[in-house]
């Protein structure tokens, strides 16, 4: 039999997968499930229980939380990505880490094929198929819902003629959780006007007043919340959510243009991404000349467009992650976020490198590095080469369109 690896979630289009590899393909079927901190124990228990009830050789769960966040969201926060000003990436970073361990664990198999049930409607399928190209070419890829643009009922008919019966009833919103935050789909978000009820987000607002937190950065990364310290920049993201969520901040729907060519919305809550980039943004401009804001901005948006679109191997990434890590070194000091329900503050930061700093002066107030004088000369010679085109010029160009 042929040996199969199956990027496994335990919905309706990989348990069709994981039955037709093995019953009509007669494949030997290995299921792997890749947590990226979105999976409760429980939910992986029942995930483990339902590969090996459709007859899977074998089932393996991968955690790479702490793996998804060095290689990935770690750069994102240097980079304050915000995907159109608006999204964290949550899914599409999500996706490259998880076909990645799939791909890698292919390979500790010696699989001779390599699956996954994504549609042909989205990204996910170029995501997937670019990472599995790129690390595991030998290995034939295999996606029998999109070979076989299988609708949903199709699927479970399928299912319930060879003996699995179980429930797959359509939830009114699809629900895909990380640690970089959750994506929402439903009727609402397929077409360009309607917002999601209140009742779609999965995390509730409980939370009410005003509370103050202060976010730890040291180099770039967040290491403190409130006074506690954590082992690990996962932990502090984990915590952060449980504190803000609940006030039912980081909740937005995003619109972009899909690797395929469309324009697709897609509803996500994600308190912690949201504050932790927007505090680490006011840091920076803190901490950091213009012209490093400025080249990083420029990096930090290719960057981002380009996980979006599945080119997290692309080596261009790894040069980029090296120059945004270098521009870390003074990230650091204290950030203070003030929460409210469905809003958040970022109002201020203390940072021993904050170079707004009175010592040089106060802007609009006073100056304590240079004289009248020297602002003088610093205006001439800097606005001198517009002077000469505009003396060399003269009558020729008009400065302001005249009333007609």
């Amino acid at each position: 039999m042929k040996k199969v690896v199956l990027a496994y979630s335990g919905g309706l289009d990989t348990t069709y997968c994981a039955i037709y590899l093995s019953r009509v393909k007669q494949m030997e079927v290995h299921a792997v499930t890749v947590q990226t901190g979105g999976f409760s124990e429980d939910e992986l228990k029942k995930i483990e229980e339902r590969a090996f009830g459709l007859g899977v050789a074998s089932f393996k769960v991968i955690d790479v939380t702490r793996i998804y966040y060095d290689s990935c969201i770690k750069y994102l926060v240097y980079g304050n990505v915000l995907k159109n000003a608006t999204y964290p990436l949550s899914v599409s970073a999500e996706r490259m880490i998880q076909a990645i361990s799939v791909a890698e664990y292919a390979k500790t198999l010696n699989a001779d094929f390599i699956a996954h049930g994504s549609t042909g409607a989205g990204n996910d399928q170029v995501r997937f198929d670019m990472v599995f190209q790129g690390i595991v070419p030998e290995l034939g890829i295999i996606t029998p819902i999109r070979d076989m643009k299988l609708s949903r009922e199709a699927e479970m008919a399928f299912l319930k003629e060879n003996g699995v019966d179980l429930n797959f009833e359509k939830a009114k919103y699809s629900i895909n959780k990380g640690l970089w935050g959750t994506s929402v789909g439903g009727k609402e978000t397929l077409n360009s006007k309607d917002y999601l009820p209140e009742s779609a987000w999965p995390t509730q607002v409980t939370g009410s007043g005003t509370r103050n937190i202060v976010l730890q950065f040291e180099k770039g990364e967040i290491v403190g919340v409130d006074g506690y310290t954590f082992g690990h920049p996962v932990e502090a993201i984990q915590f952060l959510q449980s504190i803000a969520q609940p006030y039912g901040v980081g909740r937005d729907i995003h619109v972009g243009d899909t690797i395929i060519g469309i324009k697709g919305r897609v509803g996500f809550e994600a308190a912690a991404p949201l504050i932790i980039i927007k505090a680490h943004h006011l840091l920076e401009k803190h901490t950091l000349t213009k012209w490093q804001l400025y080249w990083k901005d420029q990096l930090s948006t290719w960057y981002g467009n380009w996980l979006h679109e599945g080119m997290m191997l692309d080596p261009t990434m790894r040069n980029i992650e090296k120059f945004m890590e270098d521009s870390q070194q003074t990230v650091t000091g204290k950030v203070f976020v003030t929460l409210q329900p469905y809003h958040f503050m970022v109002t201020g930061i203390e940072s021993e490198h904050d170079l707004m700093n009175s010592q040089f002066g106060s802007y609009g107030e006073m100056n304590n590095s240079w004289t009248g004088d020297d602002v003088k000369g610093f205006a001439k010679i800097f606005g001198n080469q517009v002077g000469i085109y505009h003396s060399v010029n003269k009558d020729k160009i008009a400065l302001l369109k005249q009333d007609s």
